[in-house]
């Protein structure tokens, strides 16, 4: 009877430490017996920030004339290794330096910090017309990147090829929260205009879309609290072993005694 006593108490101990269903699906909120449609109201819209890197790529009429100012792609600097290069222009594009403004050929200084690549770009077009006839510009980040870790499959750091993502895309190239992660406390970490920004978000609930965070800026941080599940089948584990241990003593000494 004793046996079966501690028996119950066991099992009932390891249920109560275990993952409870209603803590793992996202949004638990949404209604499962209706269609829903809301206004995006909340999209935001890139803003070049100090330390991107702008990938800059300029044509017109005469290619020989544009040449110069597409430095900053990788081919143009590996082709003039020998030319002195301006430290503004890395390998992959123009460095937006403290001042916000990238260093362009002929022109010099263009300040971009606060602007979208479309508005970047236009900025950009109408200079070149005193130098080129009839320029294009494109432009395009190559430094987004965000970083997800903590309780997730795949922590890292993952680069974005686009303009835009979102909290639930950048968990899912992490391969997902685990099942003992805390999926109402996943904290963000922003910095901008030299200030730092702690965000608690909840993926349980639906008014997640409609966060003003939702959709990520470059560098940001996504860290996934652990689950107190997680933390007790550690613990238990390390109690385990140490049970073992005292065993094992208790039987060399008896061997030694006898």
């Amino acid at each position: 009877m004793r046996k079966f006593f501690y028996l119950i108490v066991a099992v009932f101990f390891m249920s109560s430490c275990g993952v409870k269903y209603k803590t793992v699906p996202y949004f638990t909120d949404l209604p499962q017996d209706s269609l829903i449609q809301e206004q995006i109201k909340n999209q935001t819209i890139l803003k070049i920030q100090k330390n991107d890197i702008l990938a800059i790529t300029v044509s017109s009429l005469n290619p020989e004339a544009s040449a110069i100012f597409n430095m900053g792609t990788t081919s143009s600097i590996q082709g003039n290794v020998a030319t002195n290069i301006n430290p503004a222009i890395t390998a992959n594009g123009f460095m937006v330096d403290e001042k916000g403004a990238i260093q362009l050929p002929l022109i010099g200084a263009v300040q971009v910090e606060g602007l979208t690549t479309t508005a970047a770009r236009e900025l950009i077009q109408g200079k070149l017309i005193t130098y080129l006839k009839e320029p294009v510009v494109s432009i395009r980040l190559v430094n987004f990147r965000v970083s997800v870790l903590g309780d997730v499959a795949k922590p890292g750091v993952y680069p974005v090829s686009n303009e835009r993502v979102n909290v639930s895309e950048a968990l899912s190239m992490a391969g997902d929260l685990t099942i003992t992660a805390t999926r109402n406390n996943v904290l963000l970490i922003r910095e901008t205009d030299g200030k730092r920004q702690y965000i608690r978000l909840d993926m349980q609930s639906k008014e997640l879309f409609n966060s003003p965070y939702y959709y990520l800026q470059n560098n940001d941080v996504l860290y996934i609290q652990p689950g107190n599940a997680k933390y007790a089948s550690v613990d238990s584990s390390y109690r385990n072993v140490s049970i073992v241990l005292s065993a094992l003593s208790v039987i060399a000494l008896i061997i030694s005694r006898f």
